[in-house]
């Protein structure tokens, strides 16, 4: 028997910018249905990021695989008296007919390299804008925020604990996907791993503790309870005491054939919490429990822990993930780069554009490591690995989309070709270069602007 795992519902055509219609009106009444050409980029990197990571095509090319508007939709625009009956027809037979050229998921990117390129009508291009930018965004945004604490924490046990803190339903969902992308080993968000297949873990609340009339009452109808996952919450009161209580409570629990797992520490100071643990552990024969530690934990505390040899084998990992909350946003853009066959770009102070359709080739050492790109037109060649591939057209994928594990496996292949001066917290540099074609296309672009 095949398991059938939940699916996110899909929102509908209507999660978008009220200007993305009102633009299709006026494309639908002058004719423009020529090739556009839309890329997804990420501006200029904040300081404290090194490089961005990339995640969400699988959700995007979902999206544009079943963009249209339902009955009901079409329904409520034609009430709203603000477009031409010939338009929402127009509608009711619009799906996504063009092609898409991406990196893979969990590629390493840098700024202005386009992850992602829409090439259809325009009208079907720019109706995808907004939740493309939505959907790529968000989960390259966490999965960055995600590598940068997985490459502060080697061989650590990293489970996403951000669902309560993370904005909204969706978000919290497809932050633990994009963490796991990453490298995170599990989630406590059940529907991420009904969902995704991403392994589940979790613990217990102080409210359990607290329930109970002694810390060891609540210890032990824990692990009778779930004898196959006995870690116990030791902070709620003291966490020495609470540890020394575990100690107590292991050899009745084990003549019981029951073990304890680990230990998690939520609060104080961790790193010397888990000192004075693990010694109490030790000294009664606990060795073999785990420390895992959770509360406030970022990639810049995982850094201090580690230099600090802190006992820890394991990190809840929760608000300041899921917020990503040092970079809440990626300066980022869905761009008109060329229509009707012209490049076209945009030339506003601070975010002037690379116009056509472009190639990323990314240059190695003789250690594997990347070392440099180079950002190009399609067409035009240069040392290296090309970067963006074809991955949908006629608005249908052209292969299956890779599982979540090979797209992981992948990911941790690309972060290790990452030169070491990338993976510190500390700011790097990594040189992207652009090509004379491209410089050349945008003294083309600026030619033509006011020509008709």
């Amino acid at each position: 028997m095949t398991l059938q795992r939940p699916q996110l519902a899909l929102p509908g055509a209507l999660l978008t910018d009220l200007y993305q219609l009102t633009m299709l009106q006026a494309y639908f009444d002058r004719g423009m249905f020529d090739t556009a050409v839309f890329e997804f980029f990420a501006r200029k990197l904040p300081a404290c990021r090194n490089f961005y990571l990339a995640a969400g095509l699988e959700q995007a090319l979902d999206y544009l695989e079943q963009l249209q508007f339902s009955e009901a939709e079409l329904e409520w625009l034609s009430a709203q008296r603000m477009f031409k009956a010939a338009f929402i027809d127009y509608l009711a037979g619009l799906r996504f007919t063009g092609e898409v050229h991406a990196m893979a998921e969990g590629t390493p990117f840098f700024a202005n390299e386009p992850i992602l390129r829409v090439t259809a009508p325009l009208p079907e291009a720019q109706l995808a804008e907004s939740r493309l930018v939505n959907l790529l965004h968000f989960q390259s945004l966490i999965a960055g925020k995600a590598a940068r604490v997985v490459l502060q924490a080697p061989g650590k046990r990293l489970v996403d604990f951000g669902l309560r803190r993370a904005h909204g339903a969706e978000a919290g969902l497809l932050a633990s996907r994009a963490c796991y992308l990453a490298g995170f080993s599990a989630t406590a968000t059940v529907l991420a791993g009904a969902q995704f297949g991403i392994p589940l873990a979790g613990t217990m609340a102080h409210s359990f503790i607290q329930a109970h009339v002694d810390e060891v009452a609540a210890f032990e109808h824990f692990a009778n309870s779930l004898p196959g996952s006995v870690v116990l919450l030791i902070d709620t009161y003291d966490t020495e005491a609470g540890a020394a209580r575990v100690v107590d409570l292991a050899p009745r629990l084990a003549a019981a054939g029951i073990r304890v797992q680990g230990v998690r520490i939520d609060s104080g100071d961790l790193g010397e919490h888990a000192r004075k643990v693990r010694a109490i552990l030790d000294t009664g024969g606990l060795n073999e429990v785990t420390i895992f530690a959770s509360g406030s934990v970022d990639e810049y505390l995982l850094r201090d822990l580690q230099a600090k040899g802190a006992p820890i084998d394991g990190y809840g990992v929760g608000t300041k993930l899921d917020t990503s909350a040092d970079v809440p946003a990626l300066d980022c853009a869905y761009k008109l780069q060329e229509y009707a066959g012209l490049p076209r770009r945009k030339r506003s102070e601070g975010k002037a554009t690379w116009p056509g359709r472009k190639q990323v080739y990314r240059q190695y050492d003789d250690d594997g490591c990347c070392c440099g790109d180079v950002l190009t037109l399609e067409g035009d060649t240069a040392p290296g690995v090309a970067l963006i591939k074809p991955v949908m057209r006629h608005g249908r994928r052209l292969h299956p989309s890779p599982s979540l594990e090979e797209v992981r496996a992948y990911t941790r292949l690309q972060l290790d070709s990452l030169p070491a001066a990338l993976c510190s917290l500390d700011p790097a540099a990594y040189p992207v270069h652009e090509s004379e074609a491209l410089h050349l296309l945008a003294a083309e672009a600026d030619r033509l602007v006011g020509r008709p």
